[in-house]
């Protein structure tokens, strides 16, 4: 690691770095793989950066997918304890499933309730249309007023091709999302779900007597996926959002409008291969890691100690994993008072003399100032130091 001490600016080096680029730039010379489906995205979770996509901005029918919006703004409203895990909800009618097989249901019996949270595993796991609209009508009075809300939340989400109409993704008008805003999604409710996120990882759930599985394939097949959700119907195909995390490292990802429940478990699958086998999570320095000490002047103390404010990570392809190296821009000295915490410079990532990612540099104790009688001596001292 290489200490800079500047004074005035950091180094051209760190301007407009806050993230890692250098993914996004290797996987430009990476062949994506080629797959026979309407969209997809594989993310990064941890800088959001989509290392492959296909049509991510098209606005698709979403099908079920839907329900992992629905089944988001549960999470948070019993995160904040607007919702309570054994509050009752009731079935209306206009909820109720009548066994058709034209829809997934949890089989709630009409005019009966069920507990907020079997309701959320009947949404996540069983993909249930009536739990999905019996928690719509119970937080918003009705499948439209809910879809307000969706609309909202996909607002601050970032989802900028997303619209959607009511909660369960049954083909309605104007209902639809792109592959892009669908890996926001899922990327909003492993970070902010809690231990709610864990439901995405059930394999099966039981209601009423009825034991259904969840329909994410690989959750079968592959012990690193923990979620998230399949949708279909005619006008969407087949469409699955997954997450796998391996080595200290998540990826998301993201197929839509496949023509079988296989073809969209091996795309899935493939497609998370292929971001694993190119890509990785490179850890040069751990939070709280020792960086300097610097002067201070007008302190009770002489000198302060630097450490990594956050974890500096890079995503980057494997083969330039080895060439990455730190600098650190701080400045010559500081002067009190000086609080625990406060940003004092940055550590970057650097490959081929490109930063490629970065973290704040900061104090690791507060200093208070000094009497007023040693900071007339320490300026006086510090003037006449400059004149030589």
């Amino acid at each position: 690691m290489t200490v800079k001490h500047v004074k005035k600016q950091l180094v051209q080096l760190v301007v407009g770095v806050s993230v890692s680029m250098s993914a996004m730039m290797a996987s430009a010379a990476i062949q994506p793989p080629e797959m026979d489906n309407t969209a997809y995205v594989l993310m990064d979770y941890n800088t959001g950066e989509i290392l492959a996509q296909k049509n991510a901005n098209q606005p698709l029918p979403p099908a079920s997918l839907t329900k992992m919006m629905t089944s988001y703004m549960i999470e948070q409203r019993l995160a904040s304890g607007d919702l309570k895990e054994d509050e009752q909800v009731l079935m209306s009618a206009n909820a109720w499933c009548r066994g058709s097989s034209s829809q997934s249901c949890m089989y709630v019996p009409v005019n009966k309730t069920a507990s907020v949270i079997d309701m959320l595993r009947g949404i996540i796991i069983q993909s249930g249309n009536d739990a999905s609209k019996a928690m719509a009508e119970h937080i918003a009075g009705s499948d439209a007023s809910f879809a307000t809300l969706m609309n909202e939340e996909a607002e601050k989400i970032g989802m900028k091709n997303t619209h959607f109409v009511n909660a369960t993704g049954m083909p309605d008008e104007g209902h639809e999302a792109s592959a892009l805003d669908m890996a926001k999604l899922a990327r909003a409710i492993i970070k902010n779900s809690g231990n709610y996120y864990g439901i995405y990882a059930e394999k099966e759930f039981t209601y009423n007597g009825i034991t259904q599985g969840n329909r994410n394939a690989l959750l079968a097949t592959d012990p690193t996926v923990d979620g998230l959700k399949t949708g279909h119907t005619d006008a969407a195909g087949y469409c699955l959002v997954a997450s796998s995390n391996r080595d200290d490292m998540r990826l998301i990802s993201v197929i839509m409008g496949t023509k079988s429940q296989q073809a969209r478990a091996d795309q899935s699958r493939e497609l998370l291969n292929w971001g694993f086998g190119h890509f990785t999570t490179v850890t040069k320095a751990p939070a709280g890691q020792f960086v300097s000490k610097v002067p201070v002047w007008f302190g009770e103390a002489k000198e302060v100690e630097l450490a990594t404010g956050d974890s500096l990570k890079i995503l980057t392809s494997k083969t330039q994993k080895n060439k990455i190296t730190t600098v650190v821009d701080i400045p010559e000295s500081l002067e009190a008072p000086i609080k625990k915490g406060q940003e004092i410079g940055k550590m970057m990532a650097v490959i081929d003399g490109k930063a490629v990612a970065s973290v704040p540099v900061v104090a690791t104790s507060d200093i208070e100032q000094s009497g007023f009688m040693s900071r007339i001596w320490q300026r006086f001292t510090r003037w006449a130091q400059n004149l030589f």
